[in-house]
């Protein structure tokens, strides 16, 4: 990692890695924002746009168009490059696309020497950070993907929505596949230390575990119901990946719902997918191993079998 300023170089100047600049520039997450994409005219009017902007901010933050060679004393390099996905299409729909854009990228990277930590959150995120690491061949706890944390967000907000409690102070995750197969643990879902399924028992009525199945499938269909009305999302995962890097630049061994590489976690191996796990400036220090049960153990492993035969069908295109 950088020594003396803490360098964030973001791969996609599209609306995804615009937001997440913009959520960097107003909380001061980084010293040096570096901009590139495939069109430069791009990355160099959003960096002349997000510069006139710093008066405003109380950032000082160096912010310009740049090249692959200005990864090399980056602490992090965030790829948010890639198609988008359309009204009605799957995240899985963009896959071999999506394959495509990213040999043209991280080979570049590393070539720079770059020797910080791959953020990754281009769907299908799961696959492509499996995609990112191959390529790249960085240990898998350097290659790290958005994941399920916009989701686990997503499920604390509706949660504290229908428990009318700040989702602050709603403890739970989304684990698996961000896509589909995604699922929540309720047996881990929380407010303060004390389990939802335990309010709900003690309610004489008032809360109903149905209204937690709705809230799953609220979840899981939220990314849908957002690009049918506006055609993307993007203010969401910005600020979600402004979260992890300031995890990871100040080294703080917070737990995030990311999609990590696991060796035996969860009864799994060779796969990435959405757990919580500690990440700080190494990258993933380690997953936290939630004791889940056997109904949830079946749903994750259902979801990684599919992220298993996706990953497979992307080294296929790899080897093309």
């Amino acid at each position: 990692m950088g020594k003396d300023k803490r360098r964030v170089v973001l791969v996609g100047c599209g609306m995804v890695g615009m937001s997440y600049a913009y959520a960097m520039l107003n909380q001061q997450t980084c010293d040096e924002l570096v901009l590139i994409d495939y069109v430069k005219e791009k990355a160099e009017g959003e960096a002349m746009d997000l510069n006139h902007g710093l008066a405003f901010s109380g950032s000082h933050m160096k912010i310009w168009s740049g090249t692959y060679a200005d990864c090399k004393e980056a602490d992090i390099v965030t790829i948010c490059a890639g198609v988008a996905q359309k009204p009605g299409e799957s995240r899985m729909d963009l896959l071999a696309r999506n394959t495509a854009i990213f040999k043209s990228i991280v080979e570049p990277v590393t070539d720079s020497g770059f020797n910080g930590i791959f953020l990754i959150a281009t769907n299908p995120v799961d696959v492509m950070t499996k995609v990112t690491c191959d390529l790249s061949g960085f240990n898998p706890k350097r290659v790290i993907g958005s994941g399920t944390s916009l989701d686990t967000a997503r499920l604390r907000y509706l949660v504290g929505s229908y428990f009318k409690v700040d989702p602050r102070s709603i403890h739970g995750y989304v684990m698996g596949e961000h896509g589909d197969s995604e699922f929540v643990p309720w047996s881990q879902v929380c407010i303060a230390t004390k389990p939802v399924l335990d309010v709900i028992a003690e309610s004489n009525g008032v809360y109903k575990k149905e209204e937690l199945e709705k809230i799953e499938v609220d979840v899981r269909t939220a990314a849908d119901k957002i690009i049918a009305a506006k055609k993307a999302t993007y203010y969401g995962i910005g600020i979600a990946l402004t979260r992890l890097t300031k995890a990871i630049l100040g080294d703080e061994s917070s737990v995030q719902t990311v999609s990590v590489y696991l060796r035996g976690e969860y009864k799994q191996n060779g796969v990435f997918a959405g757990v919580p796990a500690v990440i700080n400036a190494s990258g993933v220090q380690s997953v936290i191993r939630c004791q889940i049960t056997d109904e949830e153990q079946e749903k994750f492993d259902a979801s990684c079998k599919e992220l298993k035969d996706k990953i497979a069908e992307a080294e296929r295109d790899l080897n093309h």
